[in-house]
């Protein structure tokens, strides 16, 4: 649950106040002095006209406030650490009477669903809307998902979200599963769906322990986006499962995040190369 309680505080972290007019500082005791000084001592940041931000903010929230908006779309997950496939860049929020704004940022210019988080960003909701707008669907539900895994939207909220988007797009909705622990697993999910075979997942083995995905009663399939992190010892573990897995006659085939991203059609082929070389034995023996 690292990962849940790790966006949770950033979450925290982006609703507390970030963006301070001069008459809020005035507010609070600061003259125009007092100012100058706190932005000499890298205590505020001047971001514009009339704008003040503390010095501990992330640089995306800084870049979004100086191009004249709010953090959006995956620029904004992305900080909760919520996955995104791809590298967003700046996506900003604009009110529809903005004037100038970043070049290099991607603007959107739609309606508010909900209050944002404040100045400084939208809301996670309005966020994810945008992501799916943003994204190609596979990527897009594999943002979703990563949302309800890690508790930054809740059933009822992804309801909302598709009920806010063209009925195009409402249709991905059907692939959306919280269940997936990360990005990867959720495109994994998604390409075993074009194949002609049964899929379980979260499956618990005895003496095994838990597998990402279960194919046709025999084949198990492993991927995690986090496993490079692990370590060693994470690894050694794993070893042992697999070695469990095969003396009870499951095959075991292990996926990197980086397999994952870069080639899902490669993929896809090496899991229907393995499926048709071995499916055969296996229903028999089964």
């Amino acid at each position: 649950m690292r990962d849940v309680d790790e966006s949770a505080i950033a979450l925290r972290r982006l609703r507390s106040p970030s963006v301070f007019s001069a008459a809020d500082l005035t507010e609070q005791g600061f003259d125009r002095a007092r100012i100058r000084a706190a932005v000499a001592a890298g205590v505020l940041v001047h971001a514009r006209r009339g704008r003040y931000l503390r010095s501990d903010v992330p640089a995306a929230i800084l870049a979004a406030v100086r191009s004249g908006g709010r953090l959006d779309c995956l620029s904004l997950l992305e900080l909760l650490g919520v996955f995104v496939k791809d590298k967003p860049g700046l996506h900003v929020r604009v009110p529809p009477n903005a004037g100038r704004f970043r070049a290099d940022a991607v603007v959107h210019w739609r309606v508010q669903t909900e209050e944002p988080l404040g100045d400084h960003a939208v809301s996670v909701r309005d966020a994810a809307i945008h992501a799916v707008l943003c994204q190609k669907p596979r990527a897009a539900v594999a943002t979703i998902d990563s949302l309800l895994h890690l508790r930054l939207l809740t059933v009822d909220e992804v309801d909302a979200v598709f009920r806010n988007l063209p009925k195009r797009l409402r249709i991905l909705k059907r692939m959306v599963d919280g269940s997936a622990e990360s990005g990867p697993e959720t495109l994994v999910r998604l390409i075993l769906r074009t194949l002609p075979v049964s899929v379980r997942t979260q499956v618990v083995i005895v003496d095994v322990g838990r597998v990402d995905f279960l194919i046709d009663g025999w084949l198990i399939i492993e991927c995690d986006g986090r496993r490079f992190h692990e370590g060693w010892d994470k690894q050694v573990q794993d070893r042992h499962r697999d070695v469990e897995a095969a003396a009870q006659g499951y095959v075991t085939v292990r996926f990197t995040a980086a397999d994952v991203l870069d080639d899902s059609g490669a993929i896809r082929a090496a899991i229907a190369r393995i499926l048709e070389a071995l499916g055969p034995q296996h229903r028999r023996a089964r």
